[in-house]
């Protein structure tokens, strides 16, 4: 695993971008900067294997390295799937066709096709889980709510959506607090505070985060019968979401 260190040469005056510099560190970077991921991957996989039914198709929406893909690869136990794991970054569709094809030598057989697309502009047809694994707060908010009803509408009933973003806390002072214990966590994750300073400054307007009611609200609005929190770690959620049978 190559480490994180973007930005202690690179300043954070031009905005983040998922170029082939992020994608050779890109665990790294993730380990030491969410809280939580690692267990959300977990759960990724427990819920694939509860949800995933035969015969249906699985979305990894903003798929990066397609560690959401493996998850739900590693957990169905549903046949005659398949999982579409989509991204707008070539740099990180390269490296995740690759690394697909490595768990897929290892013995894992549900095929997974990396596509280089929109997610707005990629259908959801018969599915039965649908992952948006920290993607939501990359998309221009007014165009949030078209993403969110077209995934309710191509899920199948009871399918599973799983929402995983950085959130904002709706009492400022508790966001403060929030913030402040993220940053710590990344420099016990060994990030210096100028790393942590420009990766920030490199994020504004490119990564903008929302409430938990704001998510709540939309996906409800979407149809969708239940939603729930089921991890929060700081200000990084996972929701759940449930179509109506």
């Amino acid at each position: 695993m190559n480490k994180d260190e973007i930005f202690v040469d690179k300043s954070g005056d031009e905005p983040f971008r998922f170029d082939a510099s992020v994608a050779e560190v890109f665990p790294d970077m993730l380990r030491r900067s969410i809280p939580g991921y690692t267990a959300s991957l977990e759960a990724i996989g427990s819920l694939a294997a509860r949800y995933v039914r035969d015969d249906t198709n699985c979305y990894d929406l903003g798929c990066s390295l397609g560690a959401a893909s493996l998850a739900m690869r590693q957990g169905m136990r549903a046949s005659g799937c398949r999982i579409n794991a989509v991204d707008n970054a070539p740099a990180m569709v390269d490296r995740c066709a690759e690394v697909i094809a490595a768990d897929r030598s290892a013995g894992h057989e549900v095929p997974v096709d990396v596509l280089l697309a929109d997610v707005l502009d990629t259908p959801i047809e018969n599915a039965s889980m649908v992952v948006l694994n920290y993607t939501l707060q990359f998309i221009e908010p007014e165009r949030r709510k078209e993403l969110i009803l077209k995934i309710a509408d191509g899920l199948v009933g009871g399918g599973l959506l799983v929402l995983s973003e950085k959130v904002v806390d709706e009492d400022p002072s508790m966001e403060a607090l929030l913030v402040e214990l993220h940053h710590e966590h990344k420099r016990r994750n060994d990030y210096s505070a100028l790393e942590i300073s420009r990766k920030r400054a490199a994020l504004e307007h490119v990564l903008i985060p929302e409430t938990v009611l704001q998510h709540r609200d939309r996906l409800f609005r979407a149809g969708f019968a239940h939603v729930a929190v089921w991890l929060r770690y700081f200000n990084f959620v996972s929701i759940i979401a449930i179509k109506p049978e």
